[in-house]
């Protein structure tokens, strides 16, 4: 197994949109093989590449018990209304929050041989395949949220152990003038 760290939010790597892949070879296979174990291991939904700090366009995915990668995505999204759902990321640890998300997606890229795949997904998997692209495109699912959520979110991060946003706490000592009118 090749459980690699996952890199937090507020780490540049995730808005960096990632570069599509050219080269269908050993080193992507162990990509792909190094992203599973780690996502398997977190556990997680979907993972991908620059979340382990790697800027290539991969992606896998374990929903309903179907495990799965997917390389240079390109979606096409549903025209139903999108539909609001709780979503994480393992990005953001502990987190989640109503994010709103097509219904239906498919999804067409390659597998790690350079063999064309098309996916199709509905509700949760139709989610994974939108986050995890979304990834691809250095967008975060907080980016997805309206205002006030995103407010709501951002305020939840800075709070969170692992964020390192967190203003450090400051003791003040007294000052000779505090409580006295001027």
């Amino acid at each position: 197994m090749a459980i690699q760290p996952i890199r937090l939010f507020p780490d540049p790597v995730l808005r960096t949109p990632a570069d599509p892949v050219v080269d269908f070879d050993k080193e992507l296979r162990k990509l792909v093989s190094d992203l599973t174990d780690t996502m398997m291991d977190a556990p997680g939904a979907g993972l991908a590449a620059p979340q382990i700090g790697v800027g290539l366009r991969v992606f896998t995915y374990y929903v309903d018990e179907q495990l799965g990668h997917l390389i240079n995505p390109d979606l096409d999204l549903s025209d139903e209304l999108d539909e609001e759902g709780e979503e994480g990321c393992l990005s953001f640890p502990g987190l989640s929050f109503p994010t709103p998300r097509a219904i239906r997606a498919v999804a067409k890229g390659f597998n790690m041989y350079g063999e064309p795949v098309t996916l199709e997904g509905t509700d949760l998997m139709a989610r994974c395949f939108q986050h995890e692209t979304d990834h691809l495109d250095g967008v975060l699912f907080i980016d997805r949220m309206d205002p006030a959520m995103r407010k709501q979110a951002m305020k939840a991060v800075r709070e969170a152990e692992w964020s390192g946003m967190a203003p450090p706490a400051v003791k003040l000592s007294p000052h000779p003038m505090h409580g006295k009118a001027l």
